[in-house]
């Protein structure tokens, strides 16, 4: 009777092993949206703190072999025994299995979260450069302003390219692996697009503004050379004014 229970426990164990190995290692997954892949994380370390759980009731078959075998005869130990150490390494490689594969997907989670916090970042630098191109659209002013607003376009398109670089490689990294690789497809796509016409469209603003400075330094240069000359022909005219000098005695300066 002490053999049958025992035996009965043993196959019990044995099936739940069997069941949660089909449930979470031998099944296909695909995760094509973050929901899912969240889920499965969620599900994942659920099954590794219930196989953790398990460790109570695998130590108790094992004691209650253990002392049955001492007990009993020789000849229920061998069948007993080997059914036991089956059991056993069954059920560390199980545990092995979920934690691996638990740790795995907590990697994969946190590289798409990763992911989406570099596309943030990003995208509110590309915002900025956006403000700042609608801000030097039709620009007045003179040089010196005109120039203020080229220093600071320039300063912000000196913009590491190191979250772009993480991005390409966590996004890499995931698709190569099958994870969301459909909608990190379509978010880089969308990036990568605003990023380069973005950037062109600073280029063209860059040299635009450089254009306008050097058309301001020219007016600015031909206004204070006609400054100059009023003031040296007014200095001349209060002079022959004050001398009492008639226009008819000077045509020329007098038109």
């Amino acid at each position: 009777d002490k053999t049958v229970s025992l035996r009965k426990d043993l196959s019990e164990m044995h099936e739940w092993i069997t069941q949660a190995e089909e449930e979470y290692l031998e099944r296909d997954f695909e995760y094509k949206t973050p929901d899912e892949l969240q889920k499965a994380v969620e599900e994942l370390k659920r099954a590794k703190e219930e196989a953790m759980q398990k460790e109570v009731k695998v130590k108790l078959i094992t004691d209650s072999v253990n002392n049955f075998i001492a007990k009993a005869p020789p000849a229920a130990h061998e069948a007993l025994k080997k059914e036991l150490d089956v059991l056993i390494t069954s059920y560390q490689r199980l545990c092995s299995r979920l934690n691996g594969k638990c740790k795995t997907l907590e990697e994969v989670w946190a590289c798409w979260r990763e992911l989406l916090s570099y596309l943030d970042a990003e995208n509110k630098w590309l915002n900025e450069i956006e403000r700042k191109l609608k801000a030097t659209e039709n620009i007045q002013g003179g040089a010196e302003e005109i120039s203020e607003s080229l220093d600071s376009l320039e300063r912000l398109m000196r913009h590491p390219e190191d979250n772009r670089n993480q991005i390409r490689e966590l996004a890499q990294t995931l698709t190569d692996g099958g994870i969301l690789d459909e909608l990190i497809n379509e978010k880089l796509e969308k990036f990568n697009t605003r990023w380069e016409e973005l950037q062109q469209e600073a280029v063209r603003r860059q040299k635009s503004l450089e254009q306008s400075i050097q058309s301001a330094q020219e007016t600015d240069k031909t206004l204070r050379l006609i400054q100059e000359s009023l003031a040296v022909i007014d200095k001349q005219l209060t002079a022959y004014i004050a001398d009492r000098v008639d226009a008819a005695q000077v045509p020329q300066e007098a038109q």
